[in-house]
């Protein structure tokens, strides 16, 4: 009774605003040191960080309906299939990119394009500039010439910040002639060159118009004086095996989640995800623990260390819940793991942008294909099985044996979640 009178006077001579204040600047205290510590630690972490050595598998094309699909693990192969694609060209590119490094690999694209243009190509380009800021912008300045356009994506519309303004455009595109078209992960760098493990598309046949209607559509949804709109045709054929999905946030457009949702939901054998950033929400994780409780054996590989420190301790507030519920996790050695993929039951499987966070499934421009293809699904899971071999899995056990300290700073943590 003494105590309980004490606290009541207590409580009584104290302002419940007051309370409330001292909680809340001991809780942004609290952030604030955790997140300052996890900088130093991601500097001194990047500062020693070794180069990546890590298995890959080598380009090979297969065939899904009227398209041929050709499924890359590593960059250099990629950027050099790309850049073939770009100095073939005769009509048209429209090339579309997040990261663009003013580095070796980004001026050879740059100096790819330009070359295009001098000899009659009509070249069309778009990148983000928030996702650049760090790259000098002279390297984005080009030569006046007519026939190059560039399209910045820019933050549009600070003073109004609406969610439908403020989408990053994350997207990877490139489509030239008509004829070939890459999709995927990879931007555009000589780190993303032989130091990352990340996954990329080749497509030519149906599904290269879809291609080029995504990036017609979205250099059209932004119509500048300078820069004429691109003529809108449409669809010379059905394209049934495999479909393109694009979140679109100016028209409040998200379909990519939708899409993986339905797909998870339809498992009965197995689930296999491969994915850069791992921050759920409520309904993906339920969907995942749903699929691991029926039967489906559940995995994903995410990356040991990610280039976002962040990142990674906010998906680490999620690893109970999905162990605790048979989801097994397997976390990539010795290189940062950025591919966009998933593959279920050897039958449906996607290839794309947008990784399982906020800011990708109802925030970013993204855009990803979905493959209802037994080749496809089979060259996915090969490449599945070879990255296993380099992860190692994580327990619950192991997970639940962490030092308090750190579980501590992972529930700090947790009100940044919808911010990622």
């Amino acid at each position: 009774m003494d105590g309980g009178y004490a606290v009541a006077m207590w409580l009584r001579r104290v302002p419940v605003r007051k309370i409330l204040r001292r909680t809340a600047l001991a809780v942004g205290a609290a952030q604030a040191v955790t997140l300052a510590s996890l900088a130093v630690v991601d500097h001194r972490r990047k500062k020693n960080r070794r180069p990546a050595v890590f298995p890959r598998v080598p380009p090979r094309s297969v065939t899904a309906g009227g398209s041929e699909v050709t499924i890359y693990t590593y960059g250099e192969d990629l950027y050099a299939d790309m850049l073939g694609a770009i100095r073939q060209a005769k009509k048209q590119i429209f090339f579309e990119t997040f990261i663009w490094k003013s580095d070796p690999v980004g001026q050879e694209f740059k100096d790819a394009l330009i070359a295009a243009a001098d000899r009659g190509v009509r070249v069309y380009i778009v990148y983000d500039v928030f996702a650049n800021l760090v790259v000098p912008r002279s390297f984005f300045h080009f030569p006046r010439h007519p026939n190059i356009k560039i399209k910045p994506h820019g933050l549009g519309g600070i003073a109004l910040p609406l969610p439908r303004r403020l989408g990053r455009n994350h997207r990877k595109l490139l489509v030239v002639d008509s004829d070939v078209a890459f999709i995927g992960g990879y931007n555009i760098g000589s780190l993303y060159a032989t130091n990352w493990r990340d996954t990329h598309a080749r497509l030519t046949g149906d599904i290269v118009w879809d291609m080029q209607n995504a990036f017609i559509d979205y250099w059209n949804l932004f119509p500048r004086k300078r820069l004429p709109a691109l003529p809108d045709t449409g669809g010379l054929v059905w394209q049934p095996n495999i479909r393109l999905y694009r979140n679109v946030p100016r028209n409040l457009v998200f379909p990519i989640r939708s899409m993986y949702l339905d797909a998870m939901d339809r498992a009965r054998h197995h689930i296999y995800l491969t994915h850069a950033y791992l921050i759920p929400d409520d309904d993906m994780v339920r969907t995942l623990l749903q699929a691991a409780d029926r039967g489906v054996d559940v995995r994903i590989i995410v990356p040991e260390e990610s280039n976002h420190i962040v990142a990674d301790w906010l998906s680490r507030g999620f690893y109970s819940q999905l162990l605790r519920g048979g989801v097994r996790l397997f976390l990539f050695q010795g290189a940062m793991v950025h591919a966009k993929t998933a593959c279920i039951d050897g039958q449906w499987s996607t290839i794309g942008t947008a990784n399982i966070d906020r800011l990708s499934l109802a925030g970013n421009y993204e855009i990803n294909i979905e493959v209802f293809s037994d080749a496809v699904a089979r060259q996915l899971e090969e490449i599945f099985d070879v990255d296993s071999g380099n992860c190692r899995e994580l327990t619950l056990d192991e997970w639940h044996s962490r030092p308090a300290m750190v579980k501590f700073s992972e529930s700090v943590l947790t009100p940044f979640r919808p911010l990622l």
